[in-house]
């Protein structure tokens, strides 16, 4: 079994991996892609806008990262993969942030 390795810069491998469309597409995400007004092209023309607002290194499979980001006048989070050994991201999920559970600026989570 190959060991998961965590990016060295998970942001820059990202934006990389984005702009090079080493992106796969999860099942779940295609799903809400749909339901949720997103289209792929905004996520792919959003990538200079990215900001990592939280990290799970340690997370099931891969390593991964929600990332903030804005398309126009749209913030959307993208739930972000990283797989350095095959040298792609998946992105898990992605949705426009609810006010009620993120701040003002949609980049750090309301305390409960």
């Amino acid at each position: 079994m190959t060991e998961t390795r965590i990016p060295g810069n998970p942001l820059e491998f990202i934006c990389r991996c984005v702009k090079q469309r080493r992106v796969l597409w999860t099942y779940h995400v295609h799903m809400r892609l749909r339901n949720r007004s997103i289209s792929r092209a905004e996520i792919f023309e959003s990538v200079g806008t990215y900001e990592i607002i939280e990290s799970y290194p340690d997370d099931k499979y891969l390593p991964s990262y929600l990332v903030w980001s804005r398309h126009h006048d749209e913030v959307m989070h993208i739930l972000f993969a990283t797989d350095v050994n095959s040298d792609h991201v998946r992105i898990v999920t992605v949705y426009h942030p609810t006010p009620s559970e993120w701040s003002d600026d949609y980049k750090r989570r309301r305390k409960s």
